[in-house]
């Protein structure tokens, strides 16, 4: 992630560390990089370094968003060379809420649109200085299920197949993080093991799998389900489906949103109880381009959306995501009594990195560091970058 160098040690005592027991004090060296992660007495504070006293609030990590499909009016799967500069402006607006990093997902389009964006984000990425980092890409699609394609546009889906894998990719596998896919597609079964190969972590979505199709698809190297409910078969007693093979199993982990509209706050508790909190979920915004934008009608691919409050639909009411930044969800989870504020916060931060194999909090990290208040009489968590 990036970080600035502090200039001076800094010394963050009496801190709430998320995934750390009691209270501890970090030890940040004037790089602005972690040093230490020490109970607090375990050590004099440093003579020379400044001192936050943070007063038993939480310390974090940013957010890491693996779902998001573009901000301030920009639509990743419509970057062009001649509005790639707005990325600039996206990547410090994500930083300002809160998120270190982000994976720029590209939503099922023509192949040409695919490649076009992949080029210009491959451009962006060695050249990245400040702000929100991007650490890959998701491709949410094109080999999704037409039953299940919601928003997607069924004109533009594709057979999963390695050939047609290959086209999509081009020469730009290498900066391909996450791809969503109906595992169902391909009876062969060749796709997902192709896909690992080439270091892609495979998602499962928009999909009619059975729970023994997902199975299959876990057993082939799928690792991670996308927004878990929305676009995939409900739970049902009989036939669990692909959400329940996910739930059940200890190595695949399933992103979801928070917003309070794509799942029922009583589904999320269930989600949390069954998935043994944040070991096998993670927080995703699904935000669209009208992200930072007012509620109002805007273009999205050759249709129009409109967002009330937060959230975005199509003219025939079909839901295709949201505009709230991905730190909403943890303050939504914790607003909702869903979980505690320790667990909402690891869903955003540790959690995802977690989910693309990347450290969570610890020595060695940049100190891009969040802290949590939480307000026991107004029940509000509020959050605020720590080193600036």
């Amino acid at each position: 992630m990036m970080t600035q160098a502090t200039q001076n040690p800094v010394d963050i005592i009496n801190a709430r560390v998320t995934g750390y027991k009691d209270l501890q004090m970090l030890l940040v060296n004037p790089e602005g990089m972690i040093e230490q992660i020490l109970p607090m007495g375990a050590i004099k504070a440093d003579s020379r370094a400044s001192v936050i006293d943070v007063a038993g609030d939480w310390i974090s990590l940013g957010g890491v968003d693996l779902q998001i499909n573009g901000a301030l009016g920009l639509a990743f799967p419509d970057l062009t060379d001649e509005n790639a500069h707005i990325i600039q402006k996206i990547t410090q607006f994500l930083w300002d809420v809160g998120v270190d990093g982000f994976l720029p997902t590209l939503v099922t389009t023509s192949v040409e649109k695919i490649q076009r964006s992949l080029a210009v984000i491959a451009d962006i990425i060695p050249s990245q200085k400040t702000g929100s980092k991007i650490l890959g890409v998701h491709l949410e699609g094109p080999f999704l299920n037409y039953q299940k394609r919601g928003a997607h546009p069924a004109e533009y889906l594709l057979p999963l197949t390695i050939d047609e894998v290959k086209r999509v990719l081009g020469d730009y596998a290498h900066i391909v993080k996450v791809i969503t896919l109906a595992p169902e597609l391909d009876p062969t079964g060749e796709v997902i093991p192709y896909l690992r190969s080439l270091g892609i972590t495979v998602s499962l979505g928009h999909s009619q799998a059975t729970s023994a199709q997902a199975q299959l698809a876990f057993e082939l190297g799928a690792t991670m389900v996308t927004h878990a409910f929305n676009a995939m078969p409900p739970l049902h007693h009989r036939e669990p489906g692909l959400l329940g093979a996910a739930i059940t199993h200890p190595d695949v982990m399933c992103g979801f949103i928070a917003d309070g509209e794509h799942v029922s706050p009583t589904m999320l508790q269930i989600l949390l109880r069954a998935s043994h909190q944040e070991k096998g979920l993670f927080l995703v915004s699904d935000a669209l381009s009208p992200l930072g934008l007012p509620d109002g009608v805007y273009p999205w691919d050759s249709r129009q959306i409109e967002v009330k409050n937060g959230t975005a639909r199509l003219a025939d009411g079909t839901l295709s995501g949201t505009t709230l930044p991905l730190l909403v969800g943890v303050q939504n989870l914790v607003k909702w009594g869903i979980c505690d504020v320790e667990t909402a916060i690891l869903l955003a931060t540790d959690a995802p990195r977690q989910a693309i194999r990347l450290p969570g909090i610890t020595k060695s990290q940049p100190a891009n560091l969040l802290r949590w208040h939480w307000d026991k009489a107004t029940k509000e968590l509020t959050w605020q970058r720590l080193l600036r």
